[in-house]
């Protein structure tokens, strides 16, 4: 009898800019800066949240928009540009959480949320109001993902 190798064949991989084109967002240069300038759609917190899985109360927390600032951004339907280039740091995050989850939005969520040795105990989603904080975040996924922890 003869053994059979199965032969390893990799699933298509989604668009690299999949999560921008589900957000509605460009995912940099230009494109991004004048979607930012110009203020960004409220219907871009709207899908953050759903992608997120976080309640719009949280994630309105997250990036500093007090609830009457929010509600005043539903009913005119834009973000002024600091309120929507804290959303693209936040999305920006949660898009390299997932991906050194391997798309595990579960386990994403689930790190943004705990306290994090390499962060000084605090949570991640605690520091992307600030461009630093982000920068931070991102820099330890970055090293997460190739192995340095220190």
């Amino acid at each position: 009898m003869q053994a059979t190798i199965k032969e390893y064949r990799p699933k298509p991989a989604a668009r690299k800019d999949g999560f921008w084109r589900a957000l509605g967002l460009p995912s940099r240069g230009a494109k991004l800066h004048e979607a930012l300038s110009a203020g960004i759609s409220y219907k871009v917190y709207t899908k953050l949240t759903e992608i997120s899985g976080l309640e719009s109360k949280e994630l309105a927390r997250y990036v500093v928009i007090p609830p009457a600032t929010l509600k005043r951004r539903a009913d005119t339907g834009y973000f002024k540009p600091a309120e929507g280039d804290r959303l693209y740091r936040f999305a920006e995050v949660y898009k390299s959480a997932m991906d050194l989850f391997e798309g595990d939005k579960a386990k994403a969520k689930e790190w943004l949320l705990s306290p994090v040795r390499g962060l000084g105990g605090r949570r991640p989603v605690e520091m992307v109001a600030t461009t630093a904080g982000a920068e931070a975040v991102l820099d330890l996924i970055g090293r997460l993902e190739h192995g340095v922890f220190a």
